[in-house]
């Protein structure tokens, strides 16, 4: 018996499909033709409608030739043709129904069918449902992307038969995503709407928040009396506690449900129009000075009919009793809401955590720049005492020698891995230079060596200005250092950011290594702690002091070349950055590697989270944050943490 029953479903399915096949598209078209010449959106659904459920192969291509403009009619018998340009100046026919080429006409012969941007909205909608089973992937990437950026109500039946025939895993996942969004907006079953929330009341993506706001937006209303069962209340608004009373009548005029307030400016001009012999409503003149005597004379002019009354305040308190004022959500279904307001609340809850994670990686970015820019201050004033002004312009020599190299290697991951040893070669000799022409001079007189290291930061600002100008250069990051590693909606760090912060530990390792493991290392340590004891063992305190300058300042050119890579390459680069890497080294220990990443973290954290209660204004970020720092010195004087040695005057 059921496998009758099947066969009697196959037989009637295949006839219905024949049937379907049999009818031509030209026939729909024909019948549909009025709205179709019309072109007018308001009208134009039923012959799209005609066409998309026509069940015909050709209803696809038809809905795209028509969005096309490549749609027209013949004048003499009124046919729809696709039509193509021909070389001669005429029209090529194509046939709808058999795609075969049907003739040629002239211009003159044929009218087109123009759709206006609206027609071809309607147009875009109804192919969805062909698109997105359509067998070019791209096609139906495009059919879903049209559909995340419109959806309708629509759209979600032919979103769903699409999904079990999708083999691609990324656009099965998109889809049911998609379905799962459309379905809270749209499906008319609530349990649907209502299981869907639920399920999506883990997901913190903006999508999600866009589709469960509108179900919670209100709109206030006022009732005669008690409102009626059927309205979904988000709340209640008592008069004089959640709105004003004067505002809360005045919502019931404009409702025309209460007689309107008077103006002062209405009462003083319908009191001056109906004074005779010198009294207004039985009231002198001379006694209009005061509210209470207006108010009787503009009573008493109302008794008599010639003024509209003004409610009293027993009479508005009377009105406003007579009412509720409700805020009702737009969504009519309670269960819904409530679902709604759940799950916003989880992803609200979600959000917050994802933002302190974000929170939290900028302020992880912001603190390994500032190490990577004081690292090589944490040497040359840390180790050897020096107050180095000039170190923010080594930062600037290293980031111009990389946008050097880039000019000869065009190559943007090879020009950089050129760049980082040739940066810290550059500024290595740079500061080799400045220690034995400048500094040796100087040691043990720090007002002296700041004045004159002062004196180079500007000399070699300037030099940077006279060869390569006062424009910004650019300074390219390879392709692969491009966008974000993107966690969620919240949650993203640029990959540049994440190489700089590779960059920060990999100098930190070597800075550690050179310290102790090398003679140089085992060397500085020793004339840092005694430079006579250092040198009654047979060390050169001044080759050490020459190679530890050099060392720090090639540090920070390698540092110049990481920071250009997001920052504007000018002569003013270094000079942005060399008050943070003091306070970094200072705030961190005079000396101590350790001590300079603290105070790095230290510094970019607080930083980050000044921004985050004002981020509109990062100049009062970084006042407060200098404020901190300064309150924090005098606590501890001596930074995190503390050194032992010549560099804590010791």
């Amino acid at each position: 018996m059921l496998r009758f029953i099947l066969a009697g479903i196959a037989l009637l399915f295949s006839c219905t499909l024949t049937l379907a096949q049999d009818r031509a598209m030209q026939d729909i078209l024909q019948e549909q033709a009025a709205l179709i010449m019309e072109s007018s959106r308001t009208s134009i659904a039923p012959a799209i409608a005609a066409i998309a459920d026509s069940g015909l192969p050709q209803a696809q291509v038809v809905l795209q030739t028509w969005q096309a403009k490549k749609m027209w009619r013949r004048v003499a018998d009124g046919v729809f043709f696709r039509v193509e340009k021909a070389e001669d100046g005429n029209y090529t026919l194509i046939d709808l129904d058999s795609g075969e080429q049907a003739g040629s006409a002239k211009k003159s012969d044929i009218d087109q069918i123009k759709p206006n941007s609206g027609i071809r909205a309607l147009l875009g909608s109804a192919l969805v449902q062909f698109q997105l089973q359509d067998p070019d992937p791209r096609r139906r990437w495009a059919a879903l992307t049209s559909i995340q950026r419109n959806p309708a109500a629509d759209l979600l039946a032919p979103l769903r038969a699409s999904i079990p025939m999708e083999d691609d895993p990324e656009l099965k996942a998109m889809k049911q995503r998609a379905e799962r969004l459309l379905t809270i907006a749209y499906d008319p079953d609530e349990s649907s709407r209502i299981a869907a929330i639920d399920q999506m009341s883990r997901d913190i993506g903006v999508d999600v928040r866009a589709t469960l706001n509108p179900l919670l937006e209100t709109r206030l209303a006022v009732f005669a009396g008690e409102p009626p069962s059927d309205v979904n209340i988000a709340s209640r608004l008592e008069p004089g506690e959640q709105i004003t009373a004067i505002a809360a009548y005045d919502i019931l005029v404009a409702a025309d449900m209460g007689p309107p307030r008077i103006a002062p400016d209405a009462i003083r001009s319908a009191l001056a129009e109906h004074i005779q012999g010198g009294f207004v409503g039985g009231v002198p003149v001379h006694q209009l000075d005061s509210q209470p005597a207006r108010s009787r004379a503009y009573a008493a002019l109302a008794a008599e009919g010639l003024v509209p009354p003004e409610p009293t305040p027993d009479a508005m308190a009377e009105t406003l009793a007579r009412h509720s004022f409700l805020r009702l959500f737009a969504e009519p279904s309670p269960a819904v809401t409530d679902a709604a307001l759940k799950a916003m609340r989880s992803i609200d809850l979600r959000v917050g955590l994802n933002r302190t994670l974000d929170l939290f990686l900028d302020g992880m970015s912001l603190a390994s720049i500032y190490f990577l820019a004081a690292i090589g201050l944490a040497i040359t004033f840390g180790v050897m005492g020096v107050i180095n002004m000039a170190h923010g312009e080594f930062i600037m020599m290293g980031a111009y020698t990389g946008y050097v190299v880039q000019q000869v290697v065009p190559d943007h991951t090879l020009s950089i891995l050129l760049s980082i040893p040739l940066a810290f070669a550059v500024t290595f000799a740079a500061g080799v230079a400045l220690e034995r022409l400048v500094i040796r001079w100087l040691y043990n007189r720090p007002l002296e060596t700041l004045l004159a290291t002062f004196g180079v930061s500007i000399a070699l600002q300037q030099l940077a200005k006279n060869v390569f100008g006062t424009q910004a250069r650019p300074l390219t990051a390879p392709g692969w250092l491009d966008g974000a590693w993107v966690l969620n909606d919240v949650v993203s760090i640029s990959y540049i950011r994440i190489a700089i912060f590779v960059l920060a530990g990999v100098f930190l390792a070597i800075y550690l290594y050179i310290m102790r493991r090398t003679r140089l290392g085992l060397e500085t340590r020793a004339v840092t702690q005694n430079p006579a004891m250092a040198a009654s063992m047979g060390i050169n305190p001044n080759r050490v002091n020459m190679l530890t300058f050099g060392l720090g300042s090639g540090i920070a050119g390698v540092a110049g070349v990481a920071i250009g890579l997001f920052a504007k390459v000018t002569s003013e680069l270094g000079s942005e950055y060399i008050v943070q890497s003091f306070m970094t080294v200072v705030v961190g220990g005079v000396g101590n590697i350790w001590g300079t990443l603290a105070g790095a973290g230290m510094i970019g954290f607080l930083q980050k989270g000044i921004e985050w209660f004002n981020p509109s204004n990062t100049l009062a970020a970084q006042t407060f944050m200098i404020i901190f720092i300064i309150i924090f010195i005098q606590f501890r004087p001596r930074g995190i943490v503390a050194l032992r040695g010549r560099a804590a005057g010791d």
